[in-house]
């Protein structure tokens, strides 16, 4: 039998539909041995990624941009989410392609600003043809977290805090850490309320290439829960003890407090529609179309269910795109990229609090000390 290099291994692996997570860990730590970026999601060929970060609070939009209009799906389980036209993303709407997305900060108020979004492509000339002399409609998808607390809230981005964002947008590298959507981000918030206080989220990026097929990951952490190493379960970032000293483990913690509701009655979740949630944007060079990456996008969101604990919870708004850029045309299976997917995704969230700075109040991963 022949001997495969790495490369055709992984690229053996995605065609057959096997196992490629084997791939994905080899790739892992081959990036962990050198000390080597985990790549960004303009690493999939066709994506620009533009930051616009307010200098007056930690707040901020990140617009993904495309040199084409691509397919996406969507899953949002979230109970809460702030959004504007992902509605459009489902299977029974017609329509299959979007032209720019616009994450940002500021809370539902903010979903405003997506119109400097729609604006900056239209100057364009970017969008679907509308049938009207010199009309072109850019389909713009928004999605918001919320960052009020962080600072003043009354501080928010607005249609020409998206413009600049997009002006911003490059094929290189993606900045992370408190940068656009994530400046604001916090997690480990829900039982803030016990005195076990969070830390800083932010914005983190991953990719991964085997062989053809790329997949890359956009994800800003503002989690009402812990975030987790999901190769280990270590807590990375998350609600610490009273003293300051090491992690509460919110998984943990609500066990005992559900054990002792007879003794001591109910307790509070600090868990309010809209406050918390984890945005992620996972694309592919595979063509898919918006009922595949649909499904693509439910397998994917498994892998922020690996570096969240808890996730999906009664207040969060999470949402998780998937999108083809289309420029790979193979017979290449859906669960096989969904599996690696949620890999990517997972590697994204850690590398957002892993790349977070501290804020007055928000600690973050590098400053802190168990």
């Amino acid at each position: 039998m022949p001997r495969l290099n790495r490369r055709q291994f992984s690229r053996a692996l995605v065609a057959s539909g096997g196992v490629s997570l084997i791939a994905s860990s080899l790739e892992a730590t081959t990036a962990q041995e050198k000390g080597t970026s985990r790549g960004s999601l303009t690493d999939v060929r066709g994506i620009r990624v533009g930051h616009y970060t307010d200098t007056r609070r930690p707040t901020g939009c990140t617009a993904v941009l495309f040199d084409d209009e691509v397919n996406a799906g969507v899953d949002f389980d979230g109970s809460a989410p702030g959004e504007q036209l992902v509605v459009m993303l489902q299977p029974v709407s017609p329509l299959e392609r979007i032209h720019g997305m616009l994450l940002t900060g500021g809370g539902p108020m903010a979903l405003g600003a997506v119109a400097g979004a729609v604006q900056y492509l239209e100057e364009r000339k970017v969008g679907y043809d509308w049938g009207v002399p010199n009309i072109r409609v850019p389909i713009v998808v928004g999605t918001v977290i919320d960052d009020l607390a962080v600072g003043d809230g009354r501080i928010r981005p607005d249609p020409e805090a998206a413009y600049k964002a997009c002006q911003a947008a490059t094929s290189g590298p993606v900045p992370e850490g408190n940068v656009g959507a994530g400046a604001g981000a916090t997690v480990g918030k829900m039982l803030s309320s016990q005195g076990l206080r969070g830390m800083k989220g932010g914005l983190g990026t991953a990719s991964l290439r085997l062989g053809e097929v790329v997949i890359g990951a956009l994800a800003v952490v503002n989690a009402a829960g812990d975030i987790l190493d999901w190769r280990t379960g270590q807590i990375l970032a998350g609600a610490r003890r009273p003293d300051g000293k090491g992690f509460a483990n919110l998984a943990e913690t609500l066990k005992q407090n559900l054990a002792a509701i007879r003794r001591q009655g109910a307790f509070r979740l600090d868990d309010a529609p809209l406050h918390s949630t984890t945005l992620v944007v996972m694309a592919t060079n595979v063509d898919f179309n918006k009922t595949q990456l649909t499904k693509i996008a439910m397998m994917a969101n498994c892998g922020a269910g690996r570096a969240i604990s808890p996730y999906h919870t009664t207040g969060d708004g999470d949402q998780l795109f998937a999108l083809s850029t289309r420029q790979l045309h193979a017979d290449v299976p859906l669960s096989a990229v969904g599996a690696v997917a949620a890999e990517v995704v997972a590697e994204a969230i850690g590398s957002a609090v892993k790349s977070a700075t501290s804020v007055e109040g928000w600690p973050a991963y590098r400053d802190h000390k168990e």
